[in-house]
C-alpha cells in the first residue's frame, strides 16, 4: 500500500490541482451515501416497492442537503470541461477530438449497466417476479443515467456555453417555475429545467476556468446568497424543504430540478470554493491524495453501479430470511434509521464487489494502470503520456 501510495503522488503531475479531483469525489460519494440512506425498498405481499424516510419523517429534510452534491459535479465538470477545451484548441484540435476525448469513459460503463440489467429483468420476468417489482428495480437501478444523459449534453455544448453567464440559465428557470407555480401552468415546461438548472452551476465552473472566480469573495457570495434565497423560497414560497424527491410528494425539488434546488446549487459551490484552500494543504499528504485519486478512477463505476449494490444485498437478504429491519421494513421512525446505519458498510462492500467486476470498462486494464502510477489527468493529454511513460 505504501509503495501504491508512493507511485501516484510521484505520478501527479506538479500543476494539478487535487482539490478540484477531491470536489469531484466528495461530490460522487454524496450522492450515493445520500441515496443509501433515503432509498428503501419494502417487502410487502411479494412486491416489492420504493418508499423513502422522508416521506414519513419530514423533520429529517436536512439529510438531503448534505448529500444532494449534483451542482458541486456541475461545477467541476464545467470547469475542466472549459480548460480542456481551450487547450485542445490551443494545440490545434478538432472539436470531435476533443469531445471523443471528454466522453469516452462514459460510453462503455452506461453499457455495461444496460446490458447487465436488460438479463436481470428477463430473469426476473422468467422466474415469476411481478412487473411491479421489476419496474421499480429498474427505475432505481437506471435512475442514474438521467445524470449522465444531462452531463454529456451540457459537455458537449461547452464551446457554446462557456462563456454563457450564469444569470441567464438561472433567470430561464425563475421562469418557468414563475409559469408552473405561480400561474397555476402546466407541469411539462418544469422538464426545460433539467438542462437550464444543471447549466447553472456548469457555466460556474467554466468561469471559474476564466478565472473569474478568484478570492474568497466569490465563495462567501454565491455560499450566502443561495442559502438565503433557498431558505426564502422554502419558507415563504412553498417549495418544499427536502433537496431530493420524495415519494407521494405533490412537488419535487430535482425532478425537475425547481428554483430552490438551483439556488441550493448555488450555495454548495459557494461553500466547494471555500473547501479549495483546506482541500490542498489537506491533499498534500500522499495517502490522503491516493484515496481520492483511486476514487476519481473509478467514479463512474460508483456512480452507476451503487443502487444495484443496495439492491443486491436486498435481495440477498429477503433469500435469507427477510424482512429484515433497516432493509425491508417501512422507513417510519428511528429505529429503521438506526438500523439502516448499520447496513451502510454492507452497501460499500457490495459496492466494492461491483466496482472489481465492472472497473474495466471505464478504466481499461486497471492493473497496467496502476503499475505504471497512472492518475486521471483531464485535460492535460500531455501530462498523462508523461505518466503513463512514467
Amino acid at each position: 500500500m505504501r509503495d501504491l501510495v508512493r507511485r501516484i503522488d510521484s505520478a501527479t503531475p506538479p500543476g494539478r490541482d487535487r482539490a478540484v479531483d477531491a470536489l469531484r469525489a466528495l461530490a460522487i460519494l454524496g450522492v450515493v451515501l445520500g441515496h443509501w440512506l433515503v432509498t428503501a425498498l419494502v417487502e410487502d405481499s411479494g412486491t416489492v416497492r420504493a418508499a423513502s424516510p422522508l416521506h414519513y419523517m419530514p423533520q429529517l429534510a436536512p439529510v438531503s442537503w448534505m448529500f444532494q452534491t449534483l451542482a458541486v459535479f456541475f461545477l467541476v465538470g464545467g470547469l475542466v470541461g472549459a480548460k480542456s477545451y481551450t487547450a485542445g484548441r490551443a494545440r490545434g484540435g478538432t472539436y470531435g477530438q476533443w469531445l471523443r476525448a471528454r466522453t469516452a469513459r462514459l460510453g462503455r460503463p452506461v453499457a455495461a449497466v444496460l446490458v447487465v440489467w436488460a438479463v436481470a429483468a428477463g430473469v426476473m420476468l422468467m422466474s415469476g417476479a411481478g412487473p411491479e417489482t421489476v419496474r421499480a428495480l429498474l427505475k432505481l437501478a437506471l435512475s442514474p443515467l438521467w445524470f449522465l444523459l444531462v452531463f454529456a449534453a451540457l459537455t458537449a455544448a461547452t464551446p457554446l456555453m462557456a462563456k454563457l453567464h450564469p444569470l441567464w440559465p438561472l433567470a430561464f428557470v425563475l421562469h418557468v417555475d414563475l409559469v408552473r407555480f405561480g400561474l397555476d401552468g402546466p407541469a411539462w415546461p418544469g422538464w426545460l429545467n433539467v438542462a437550464a438548472g444543471w447549466l447553472v452551476p456548469y457555466c460556474l465552473g467554466a468561469a471559474w476556468a476564466r478565472g473569474s472566480l478568484r478570492g474568497r469573495t466569490a465563495g462567501w457570495g454565491l455560499l450566502a446568497g443561495g442559502a438565503l434565497a433557498t431558505a426564502l423560497l422554502v419558507l415563504f414560497a412553498g417549495y418544499p424543504a427536502s433537496m431530493v424527491g420524495v415519494p407521494g410528494a405533490a412537488v419535487s425539488n430535482l425532478n425537475p430540478p425547481t428554483l430552490a434546488a438551483v439556488t441550493f446549487g448555488l450555495a454548495q459551490c459557494g461553500a466547494a470554493l471555500l473547501l479549495l484552500g483546506p482541500l490542498r494543504r489537506v491533499l498534500a499528504r500522499p495517502a490522503v491524495w491516493a484515496a481520492v485519486a483511486l476514487v476519481n478512477l473509478s467514479a463512474m463505476t460508483v456512480f452507476l453501479w451503487h443502487q444495484t449494490a443496495l439492491m443486491a444485498v436486498t435481495a440477498v437478504g429477503l433469500l435469507a430470511g427477510g424482512p429484515l429491519p433497516g432493509l425491508h421494513t417501512v422507513p417510519d421512525g428511528w429505529g429503521w434509521v438506526s438500523a439502516r446505519s448499520a447496513w451502510l458498510p454492507v452497501f460499500a462492500g457490495a459496492l466494492w464487489v461491483c466496482r472489481a467486476a465492472f472497473r474495466t470498462y471505464e478504466q481499461g486494464r486497471p492493473r497496467e494502470a496502476l503499475k505504471a502510477g497512472r492518475v486521471v489527468c483531464e485535460g492535460h493529454p500531455a501530462q498523462e503520456a508523461r505518466v503513463r511513460r512514467a
